[in-house]
């Protein structure tokens, strides 16, 4: 009797450290997740240059499609881009709320914080993100949730507004007019 009491008791104390664990986990914002894991040092420090920590690591909830640091390397003149810019890449990595892998996989856009709409593919080779492959799902953060990706999203440019169009083509028909003379 006595032994199946040791036994039990043991059982608990591991399932109470397994849940301790998990909480502590948890607890963590995303940018401390990110930090001790060891994949992220460039994303960190790029949302550390780009003045976004505050936010990032603010209640949310957030998702971040985390680019490792094998994606950024990928990514030349990186350090060129200025603060503004980078800012803005970051930003579209990032979708407000926590969207689990199981939600990700219904959708076909993700809004994201910078404006833009991540799209979402799923094959039977798996889910990307804007043509980046997802590789490891629902780290979940105190703030939110993590997606690790293997390539850095870059915003598509901005179409032209319909006041720049007119002013060219005006300035075009002007050009066209000194040309005739």
């Amino acid at each position: 009797m006595m032994k199946k009491a040791l036994i039990a008791l043991f059982i608990v104390s591991m399932l109470s450290m397994v849940t301790s664990a998990a909480e502590d986990d948890a607890a963590k914002t995303i940018l401390e997740t990110a930090a001790e894991d060891g994949n992220f040092n460039t994303l960190v420090g790029a949302v550390e240059d780009a003045g976004l920590t505050e936010a990032l690591s603010g209640e949310g909830p957030f998702t971040v499609f985390a680019p490792t640091d094998e994606a950024f390397a990928d990514v030349e003149g990186l350090d060129e881009i200025d603060n503004e810019t980078l800012a803005e890449i970051l930003k579209y990595h990032v979708a407000a709320g926590a969207i689990m892998a199981s939600d990700v996989v219904n959708m076909t856009a993700i809004p994201t914080l910078q404006g833009g709409n991540l799209t979402v593919e799923v094959t039977d080779e798996g889910v990307t993100v804007d043509g980046a492959n997802v590789t490891a799902t629902d780290i979940v953060c105190s703030n939110g949730v993590i997606h690790v990706i293997d390539a850095v999203l870059i915003p598509p440019a901005e179409e032209p507004s319909m006041d720049i169009m007119e002013t060219v083509e005006e300035l075009i028909e002007e050009v066209q007019e000194l040309v005739d003379v």
